[in-house]
């Protein structure tokens, strides 16, 4: 009798699929079936346009012709509900452990005595906690069976909300490596001349662009006519305000806004950057950083982003910063420039480390959550 595997997200974007096909390919299981389930085909918080035509695995859409947000609750719970009937998954993996659909297919497991698997990337740091929140979160997080986590930061985090350290596996946080590697990109056209630096975030306060772009002036007053330029790629409700920043700033030459991109328009920016930067305040992990080294480059990385301590090998392939220290980034923008150090290295370094973080290492962690969640 095959093992059937539930997987449910939000909606498929492509790091969903990334994953999931990592775990169809996966030879542990031999006898297993993939089901796929998402929510809704698309919503507006992430905007992606994902090509489903051709997956292998089989993948089950709630809503497909409405954003996720404009749904209705009720409505989407009864679906959901039908699906997972209808499907009679063996195990369901779920991420995270707060929003309605999460909560409701937590008790759809329970009820029907099928084990949970927790998706996790929260670790302790990423947000404000307050102890009933916590008490709360606690409760629900030793319901699940299992857990596959991004890094150490966050397995330390479930350990403390109270799942065992030996139910807990990684692998969570992974992107298509292949679709970024240098070999399949460096032949895309270059749409910037000049050497750059880039970034690529929702323009939100948590991604801290607004002292991205501070630090940045600051390095071109150092550094003067040989600094090299920056790209924002991204869009949202602050796009406005970094605006008028560059403006005030005098980059309007020299920040660059291509705007919000599906992944195949973001390749050319991945392949001719000198250096990757994300300054977020506030990450529970940060795939983009992923993208980046599989794109071969250093990388700056806030140390409060959830990746740092399990991508960010410090100055090996890149380095890590205080995100409220402005002159600290401003240096670190120098030091990567100035051609003391070297970044062909440093390149080699970020490719060669995130090879790990492939999907392989989702399917078997997963696999291992699987396994102990059906035999505990």
């Amino acid at each position: 009798m095959s093992l059937v595997i539930g997987v449910l997200f939000s909606s498929y974007g492509p790091y969903h699929i990334a994953r999931v096909e990592g775990l169809v390919k996966s030879p542990q299981i031999p006898e297993k079936q993939i089901v796929a389930i998402e929510l809704a085909r698309s919503q507006e918080e992430y905007p992606w346009k994902t090509k489903i035509e051709t997956l292998d695995f089989s993948l089950v859409t709630i809503f497909k012709n409405k954003n996720l947000e404009k749904t209705n609750l009720f409505t989407l719970l009864l679906k959901l509900n039908h699906i997972l009937n209808q499907v009679n998954p063996s195990v369901v993996v779920i991420p995270g452990y707060f929003q309605a659909s999460i909560l409701f297919t937590l008790v759809w497991c329970l009820w029907h005595g099928k084990p949970a698997i927790l998706l996790s990337e929260t670790t302790e740091i990423d947000a404000e906690r307050s102890f009933w929140r916590e008490t709360v979160k606690s409760w629900i997080v030793k319901k699940y069976k299992s857990g596959l986590v991004g890094g150490q930061p966050h397995k330390r985090y479930l350990i403390k909300l109270g799942m065992p350290s030996e139910a807990i596996f990684l692998g969570y946080n992974i992107v298509g490596n292949d679709t970024f590697h240098p070999h399949k990109i460096k032949s895309l056209p270059k749409l910037i001349e000049k050497p750059y630096f880039l970034a690529v975030n929702r323009f939100i306060p948590k991604k801290n662009l607004l002292f991205l772009i501070s630090a940045y002036k600051n390095y071109r007053q150092i550094v003067g006519k040989k600094a090299w330029d920056l790209v924002l790629c991204g869009d949202g409700q602050l796009r406005s305000d970094i605006e008028k920043q560059i403006a005030q700033f005098g980059l309007e030459n020299y920040v660059h806004l291509p705007g919000f991109l599906q992944q195949d328009a973001l390749l050319p920016y991945f392949a001719h950057a000198e250096c990757f930067i994300h300054a977020s305040v506030e990450e529970p992990w940060g795939l983009v950083v992923n993208e980046a080294m599989a794109a071969g480059l250093p990388v700056i990385v806030s140390n409060r982003c959830g990746c740092f301590e399990d991508l960010v090998i410090e100055g090996v392939n890149g380095f890590g910063f205080n995100p409220d220290n402005l002159d600290e980034l401003t240096n670190l923008l120098v030091k990567v420039s100035a051609g003391n150090i070297d970044v062909e290295k440093m390149k080699n370094a970020s490719l060669e480390h995130i090879q790990k973080f492939s999907p392989d290492y989702f399917a078997s962690g997963l696999i291992q959550a699987v396994k102990f969640a059906l035999n505990n």
